[in-house]
């Protein structure tokens, strides 16, 4: 796929990352999914949060709108529209939303999303 319209990208409710329940409805459009990295488009509603957490790839994260209150080896930052944070491979990460949040997250390297999100 070399071009998406985000109305016709089908929207996941997203349930565990890592084996690990997420809280509130989150939800994820595949926006791109290339060789070597995907890119994603999460939404949190304000309460919403991902668990504590670990992957295999390295990811960055742009904050599109919204509030989050970000953690990386227990360190928290706010984050808000413009900023942005990485995710090495093999650290422990988390996000609250402290308001609605729209996220664009880029991943890599690409692995099966099946490998460590479930889909609700």
């Amino acid at each position: 796929m070399l071009i998406a319209n985000n109305n016709q990208v089908e929207t996941i409710n997203l349930t565990t990352v890592e084996g690990r329940a997420f809280q509130g409805n989150v939800t994820m459009k595949v926006m791109m999914a290339g060789e070597n990295m995907n890119m994603l488009e999460i939404r949190y509603p304000a309460g919403s949060s991902s668990p504590p957490h670990a992957h295999r790839h390295e990811s960055v994260c742009y904050v599109i709108s919204g509030k989050i209150k970000g953690t990386i080896e227990g360190e928290s930052v706010i984050l808000g529209p413009g900023d942005a944070c990485r995710h090495p491979e093999g650290v422990e990460h988390s996000v609250e939303a402290l308001e609605d949040s729209l996220i664009l997250e880029i991943k890599s390297p690409a692995q099966p999303l099946d490998e460590f999100i479930g889909p609700g």
